[in-house]
């Protein structure tokens, strides 16, 4: 499943491409068909990458660097704290290197002892030796200030303006009603939290009768790794619905005719799934963990993150607040006035231009 950074990646350059930038975005060819040159305006070049958990981002990032070092780039734009790690070799070959931190990864539960090694060296080295950092976040400005004395430019993730769906046929296919079922868009790893957000769910139906007919929706690609096969057999149990991957209108509808959404995670950097679930206009849930706070929502939309009966109260809420067109149109304009990517694209080409040679 397209993840925070890619969704960011593709909807940033897009822009920038299109501001009269020539954009090359550096693939991994285990994700990205070899037919795939292009997306819209952004040009594809696939790299090797094994397909190792810890090895694929290390070895991917090296050969970029090498790429970029042959090619000459005006701004070499790394994203993320692990490919980061090769900051010190792009600075060597004479680059200007531009750093996005999308947050602190080695925070997430499916790292060994290497790979959260490897995120943490990237995260010093990229930021001491990249020429200028973004962060997404202000949690990611102070950590970056307090760790490394190093300033950043605060530029959030974005949301595109959408125009709600209408029609429903697949919201109905997964055996949903519009309007009464919890929905949850996200990978299907430990710290987005499933397993607490379905044993939330159960506990709030046996406990309230308002609960009577509604459903809990996870969208998110399913493996055959172990958490994913545990959530798959607690939902199972509990009568949850997993549609698996879904993009275009399928997800589109699924966003547009949920009660509400809901993001249970224990890491973030900020979330995007959130942010377009505001962009539908749809009553949040939400852990209260820092990024998720940055948001800025109304405090009654947080609970303590791993509380699972804080979580389930929560949702017993939100079946009982009536349903205020007023309300859905003001998290809508609340969304598009604060997480705008053209505005992101405009304040990142800010930050090219300003290491740009006088």
């Amino acid at each position: 499943m397209q993840g925070g950074v890619e969704t960011h990646a593709e909807n940033l350059y897009t822009r920038v491409a299109r501001m009269g930038c020539d954009v090359e975005v550096l693939v991994r060819t285990p994700f990205v068909p070899s037919q795939q040159k292009s997306v819209g305006p952004i040009r594809l070049v696939r790299l090797w990458a094994p397909r190792t958990s810890g090895m694929e981002a290390l070895v991917h990032s090296f050969l970029g660097v090498l790429y970029a070092g042959f090619k000459r780039p005006d701004i070499l734009h790394i994203h993320a704290v692990g490919p980061s790690i090769v900051t010190p070799l792009a600075r060597l070959f004479g680059l200007r290197v531009v750093v996005t931190h999308h947050g602190p990864d080695y925070d997430r539960d499916k790292w060994g002892g290497f790979a959260r090694w490897v995120l943490r060296t990237g995260e010093s080295l990229g930021a001491r030796y990249s020429h200028a950092r973004i962060a997404i976040s202000k949690v990611i400005v102070d950590l970056l200030r307090a760790k490394y004395g190093k300033s950043s430019d605060l530029i959030p993730n974005g949301v595109t303006a959408v125009v709600p769906r209408r029609d429903s046929e697949h919201v109905t296919h997964f055996g949903l009603e519009p309007g009464r079922y919890f929905l949850q868009v996200s990978r299907i790893v430990p710290e987005k939290r499933q397993l607490d957000l379905i044993r939330a769910f159960s506990q709030a139906r046996m406990a309230d009768s308002s609960l009577a007919g509604w459903k809990l929706a996870l969208v998110g690609g399913l493996t055959d790794d172990g958490y994913s096969l545990e959530v798959q057999a607690a939902a199972r149990a509990a009568g949850v619905v997993l549609t698996g991957f879904l993009t275009g209108p399928p997800l589109q509808q699924m966003y547009s005719h949920a009660g509400g959404f809901v993001l249970p995670s224990s890491h973030e950097g900020l979330p995007i799934a959130m942010l377009e679930a505001l962009s539908y206009g749809l009553p949040i849930v939400a852990s209260d963990i820092p990024a998720n706070l940055e948001v800025g929502l109304d405090p009654s939309s947080y609970f303590p993150a791993g509380n699972v009966a804080a979580l389930a109260e929560a949702l017993e809420r939100l079946t009982l607040a009536p349903r205020d067109p007023g309300a859905r149109a003001a998290r809508i304009e609340f969304v598009a006035r604060n997480f705008n990517w053209d505005r992101v694209a405009e304040q990142t080409m800010e930050v090219y231009r300003r290491l740009q040679p006088s």
